[in-house]
C-alpha cells in the first residue's frame, strides 16, 4: 500500500479540528475531540483502536496525543489513520496568543484533531467493504451516494 503512493502521499486532503481555548477547558475539550473522532469512524462501521502515545515518542508541542488506528486486512494491521493533541500553551506561547481577562493576561491553550484524513480512509472503506465485483457502501454515505449502497469494479 505505501509502496504504491496511497496511504502515505505528498498531498492529502483532510478535514481538521482546532479549538483555542482557556487552560482549565483544555483536558475536557481534548477528550471531546477524540470522542467525535471516534463518533465518525463507528458511524463508518470500521473496526478501530486509540492509542495513547507515549510520552517519550511526542514531538516537542503536544503534551498527550491520541492516533486512531484502523484495521487494514491486506496487510493484518492497524495503521494511523487519524490523530488528537492537546498542545497547551506551547504553540501560544510561539506565537504569543494570550487571553485578556481584565485582570491580566495568560496563554491559551490550543489543540488539534484530525477528524477524517481522506485519501486514508478511502484506503480503509475500500479494504474493509470490498466484496465479489464490487465495493459495499457504509450505509451512512448510501444517502451522499445518490442512493447507492454498492459500487461495482468495472
Amino acid at each position: 500500500m505505501d509502496a504504491k503512493g496511497l496511504f502515505r502521499v505528498h498531498q492529502f486532503e483532510k478535514v481538521e479540528q482546532f479549538c483555542i481555548c482557556a487552560p482549565e477547558e483544555s483536558w475536557e475539550l481534548f477528550e471531546g475531540m477524540m470522542s467525535l473522532v471516534e463518533e465518525f469512524y463507528q458511524s463508518l462501521g470500521l473496526s478501530y483502536r486509540i492509542v495513547e502515545i507515549a510520552s517519550g515518542a511526542l514531538n516537542s508541542t503536544a503534551a498527550k496525543k491520541y492516533d486512531l488506528e484502523a484495521w487494514f486486512p491486506s496487510i493484518q494491521e492497524y495503521r494511523e489513520l487519524v490523530s488528537c493533541s492537546n498542545c497547551t500553551d506551547f504553540q501560544a506561547r510561539a506565537l504569543s496568543i494570550r487571553l485578556d481577562e481584565g485582570k491580566g493576561s495568560r496563554f491559551v491553550h490550543m489543540l488539534n484533531a484530525t477528524l477524517c484524513a481522506t485519501e486514508r480512509t478511502l484506503c480503509c472503506l475500500v479494504e474493509n467493504f470490498q466484496e465479489e465485483g464490487g465495493v459495499r457502501v457504509p450505509r451512512v454515505l448510501v444517502p451522499y451516494m445518490q442512493g447507492r449502497d454498492f459500487l461495482r469494479f468495472t
